[in-house]
Formats: structure tokens, sequence, C-alpha cells
């Protein structure tokens, strides 16, 4: 079994990254985990350790995916961030109100984090994920973001598909 990589860039990962962004798509993941998150197994998931303010780490990421023609992200959150109390996790409150802020009205799924894993363990099976550590030390404060075709929307694969079912070219 292959091992899995870990780098640790104190303040080049913004440039490691954005040279593997080109790389990616339709398939591949972006985590952008807490401290906590463990290092997978599968030689297909690399991970790069990140210094500095998660939030800003989220915002950068985001954008960066936006400013990719090619791609476009559905963004997954933990559904137990939710119900992380402040007492249990200060900052919580104000790490939810930011991810909100950074997030700036796009659609993020909260499902429970074993879901998003077996989800990630999935796809790491076939495609690539890249994992960014942040330091965060709140729980359930990863976010996920599962790369897709930025030039071909969901809805025009989908009459594709139908035109093909009646053709029975499936």
């Amino acid at each position: 079994m292959k091992k899995q990589k870990l780098v640790v860039l104190p303040n080049s990962w913004e440039k490691t990254f954005s040279g593997q962004l080109p790389l990616m798509g339709h398939r591949n993941w972006v985590v952008i985990a807490d401290a906590a998150y463990p290092q997978h197994s599968a030689a297909a998931i690399e991970t790069l350790k990140v210094k500095g303010d998660p939030l800003q780490t989220i915002r950068k990421i985001v954008a960066l995916v936006d400013s990719s023609p090619h791609l476009a992200a559905t963004i997954y959150t933990d559904l137990e961030l939710q119900f992380v109390a402040e007492k249990d996790a200060p900052g919580v409150t104000r790490f939810r109100r930011g991810l909100g802020e950074v997030l700036n009205g796009r659609q993020a799924s909260a499902l429970p984090h074993e879901e998003i894993i077996a989800k990630l363990d999935e796809c790491a099976r076939t495609f690539r994920v890249l994992v960014l550590k942040t330091e965060q030390t709140i729980p359930y404060t990863s976010v996920f973001l599962e790369l897709g075709c930025g030039y071909w929307p969901s809805e025009a694969e989908q009459r594709m598909r139908a035109a093909m079912r009646k053709r029975n070219c499936q």
C-alpha cells in the first residue's frame, strides 16, 4: 500500500493549490479541515498543512474555485456544526457567523459528518482528494467541496441523458 503524503507549507499552500487547481475537475474534492481531521490512508488523498485563519482559507479556496471556468463546487458542511454549543466550543458562534459571510449566500448542504466522509472515501477509490488541514480547534468546522464541471450544468447533462434513453443508447 502506497503511503499518503503530508506536505507542510507554512506560507506557500496557495501557490501549491493554485498549481493543482487546473488539474482538478469533475469528481475531485477539496476539504478545508479542522486540526483534528484525520490523515487518510488512501494514496489518492493528499494533505497540506495550512497556517492562518481557517475562514480566510475557506474564502480563498472558494474564490479560486469560482475563478476557474472549468469548475463548479457543491459545498458540504457537517450537520453537527449546527448543534455545537458555545459553552462546549468557545468561538463556534463566531465561526458559524463567519462561515455564512464567507459562503455569501451559496447553498451548502449540511450532512452528518460520517455521511460526508463516506462520500469522500468512495470518491478517493478513483479520484484525487486534496485536504487543507488548518489549525482550527473547533469541532465539525470542516468544509467539503465536491468539484463538478463549470461549463456543463447538471440540467444539460440530464437533458442529454434523457435523449440517450429515448434512443436506447444508455
